[in-house]
């Protein structure tokens, strides 16, 4: 008859050792998988933390011909940047949602809403704002001069919008009549109704822009 102590204490013994065996075979495994991951989270700190889409972006912004260094969060709008950051408030917040025209600049030559465009997207690119468009030694930009002889502005809100919008119409080759014109410059909205006026402005720029 087999001894019922014996029977007991092996039968405790052997589910100890399974246990201790179980975890010291985790223990084993899971301490090189460790120290691999602090290796690697020491080598390379950005991996040690969840980045946060808050934390500012480094990007490098050319406006108007200089190159400017920013720390930004990423979700920042170009028209926010040129304003806020650079200190270039031609560009206007009016509606805020690419509707008025207001905050139109030029990126590499094309017409854009500032306030719909992240100024991440304009890293690398060539920005150019109302403050950019005349010559270095103060000389007006014909169309400039063309809306101060037409009389093509009125509050003036609109206006750096309006002029940079008609720069880059007559580029495009969209001002062949009034009503190319008009088609071609109705994303900017003009409150005091100076339309006439700016299409004429358009008209005495267009042949001195092309042969410039």
């Amino acid at each position: 008859m087999p001894n019922a102590t014996f029977h007991s204490v092996a039968t405790s013994v052997a589910g100890w050792s399974r246990r201790m065996f179980l975890t010291a075979s985790a223990t084993s495994l899971a301490v090189p998988l460790f120290a691999r991951t602090s290796r690697a989270e020491a080598m390379d700190p950005q991996t040690a933390r969840a980045k946060d889409p808050r934390d500012p972006a480094n990007l490098a912004l050319t406006v108007n011909g200089r190159k400017h260094q920013l720390a930004l969060d990423a979700r920042t709008t170009l028209l926010d940047a040129l304003r806020e950051r650079l200190g270039l408030t031609g560009a206007k917040k009016g509606c805020d949602h690419g509707q008025c025209g207001a905050c139109t600049v030029l990126i590499d030559g094309r017409r854009v809403l500032s306030c719909l465009t992240l100024a991440l997207v304009a890293e690398g690119r060539a920005v150019t704002t109302i403050e950019g468009l005349a010559k270095p030694d103060g000389t007006l930009h014909p169309m400039q001069q063309a809306f101060i002889d037409q009389d093509a502005f009125q509050c003036g809100y609109c206006t750096p919008g309006q002029i940079l919008s008609a720069v880059s119409c007559v580029e495009e080759g969209h001002a062949a009549n009034d009503a190319e014109i008009r088609e071609y410059m109705s994303g900017n909205l003009c409150r005091c109704a100076a339309y006439p006026n700016i299409v004429a402005a358009i008209k005495q720029t267009k042949h001195s822009m092309r042969e410039g």
